[in-house]
């Protein structure tokens, strides 16, 4: 059968690539990208002779067929989606029109956004004894969310909470996180992590919104809101020396 490849691109560094997405990009004879999105240094990584479909202005009905003629002629057609296309990545209804169309996918996970950021920040979004959980959500926003995933809901959790595609709605973000949160609350802002022109900072969460006005953050941004992000020196049991488990016997 024939195969199309959606591919994550992770969130921008071409180093931060899987191998197996660098593998398929390097094989792809025809590429469709989000160009508004991913690096161009990324899908430089296509061939020279690679026919390259930017689809920032596209639609679905505009990119399906375009993905389903390449792949009945043969060709190698690589679908490239910014950070991981299983997270917000409209891939159910390319799946389901590729695969009516006699199409098998063949998706290939990508790095995401709140993982890059954690990593540059060196923080661990799971602390013993104060947050085991990560949300990821996000407000919303035009296109809403189910009433049991409304961020109210989330909040409650008080989990690591990290909240995509919520820029524009950043103060009704703040004003329902502080219901649950305490003001000063660490929130780290990350506007393109891991590309060059990169801007993470971490501030408390009353100054959330203030700080992404002054910014003018309105899209390509994360807030990761977590007490894990002011933890001490909690410790876990999996390498403390009177916890025993399969390959570590105490007796």
């Amino acid at each position: 059968m024939t195969t199309v490849s959606i591919v994550g691109a992770g969130p921008g560094a071409p180093d931060l690539l899987t191998r197996r997405a660098e593998n398929r990009l390097q094989s792809a004879q025809v590429l469709i990208w989000t160009d508004s999105l991913v690096s161009p240094q990324i899908a430089a990584l296509a061939p020279d002779h690679c026919e390259k479909i930017r689809s920032s202005t596209l639609t679905l009905e505009d990119v399906l067929p375009l993905m389903i003629d390449r792949a009945k002629k043969g060709l190698q057609v690589v679908r490239l989606h910014d950070g991981d296309p299983c997270l917000y990545g409209a891939l159910s209804e390319q799946i389901c029109g590729l695969n009516d169309a006699g199409i098998a996918v063949d998706v290939v996970p990508g790095i995401s956004a709140y993982q890059a950021t954690a990593s540059a920040l060196g923080a661990e979004l799971t602390i013993p004894g104060l947050v085991q959980t990560i949300v990821l959500g996000r407000a919303g926003g035009r296109t809403g969310v189910p009433e049991t995933e409304s961020l109210e809901n989330l909040a409650r959790l008080k989990a690591s909470l990290c909240l995509y595609l919520s820029a524009r709605h950043v103060e009704e973000v703040q004003a329902t996180l502080l219901k649950h949160y305490s003001p000063d609350t660490p929130v780290a802002i990350g506007h393109r992590v891991s590309w060059s022109d990169e801007w993470l900072q971490v501030v408390p969460l009353d100054r959330m919104a203030a700080i992404s006005r002054e910014q003018n953050l309105i899209r390509t941004t994360l807030y990761v809101v977590s007490p894990a992000l002011k933890a001490g020196r909690q410790r876990s049991k999996l390498y403390s020396p009177d916890h025993d488990h399969l390959f570590r016997p105490t007796h």
